[in-house]
């Protein structure tokens, strides 16, 4: 399993594009929709879902994590708060472009407005993507796009990258990396990739393809840990 420098933050990937971020034992999750466990969310402190598709964004697991932790809270945009923000009053906070707030011990920044083009046919849905910063003066230390290839336009230590998306090609997630020129980047936004996809996708953003322009890539199967 891949690790990193010991920072201040403890980031376990769950399915596709779902993540765990855990700090001074509070934990944050970012996106359970219905690629990732059921589980995913529960025993979280905070939840954020950058929006509504239901790779990102499940009801059922969302109500499974806010019923089973009384304490624990939404972050998320307007589309994805109106469904569930009469069941658990109080609790459900509508964020956008440009909002900060504090989640489970974690300072955020909100960046980004509309999900990335699928097909011209295809109306494009909101999508926000959050900046987590770190302690002790530590900014920019994790960034999920959700879906979107937003650049959060401040440097950036560890990009959760969605690597693979019928709304992507390479050469744009390739281009991504090094706009954002992170010292790292995790894969997120992979489980329409079969394992022969992943090793493709790992030569091409490795130094045997175009390469990230110097970050490092990583990749963790789902269950497995790093610190950042």
């Amino acid at each position: 399993m891949p690790h990193n420098a010991p920072m201040d933050m403890r980031l376990t990937k769950k399915g596709h594009a779902c993540v765990r971020l855990e700090r001074e034992g509070r934990a944050l999750v970012i996106d359970p929709g219905n690629f990732s466990e059921p589980d995913a969310a529960v025993g979280a402190d905070a939840v954020l879902v950058t929006h509504e598709h239901p790779d990102h964004f499940d009801e059922q697991r969302l109500r499974a994590a806010l019923e089973a932790n009384p304490a624990a809270q939404l972050w998320t945009l307007r589309s994805v708060a109106e469904q569930l923000g009469a069941a658990f009053p109080g609790r459900v906070h509508t964020v956008g472009h440009g909002d900060t707030f504090q989640a489970a011990g974690f300072d955020i920044e909100v960046h980004g407005e509309l999900h990335a083009v699928i097909h011209p046919d295809i109306p494009r849905v909101t999508n926000v993507g959050y900046l987590v910063n770190g302690v002790d003066g530590v900014d920019g230390a994790l960034f999920h796009p959700g879906d979107a290839l937003t650049v959060p336009g401040r440097p950036v230590q560890t990009l959760l990258l969605p690597v693979h998306a019928p709304w992507s090609k390479l050469s744009e997630v390739v281009d991504y990396v090094r706009e954002v020129k992170p010292r790292r980047a995790y894969d997120v936004h992979d489980g329409l990739l079969s394992e022969a996809g992943l090793g493709i996708y790992g030569r091409m953003l490795g130094p045997n393809g175009p390469g990230t322009g110097g970050a490092e890539h990583l990749h963790l199967a789902p269950g497995e840990s790093a610190s950042v």
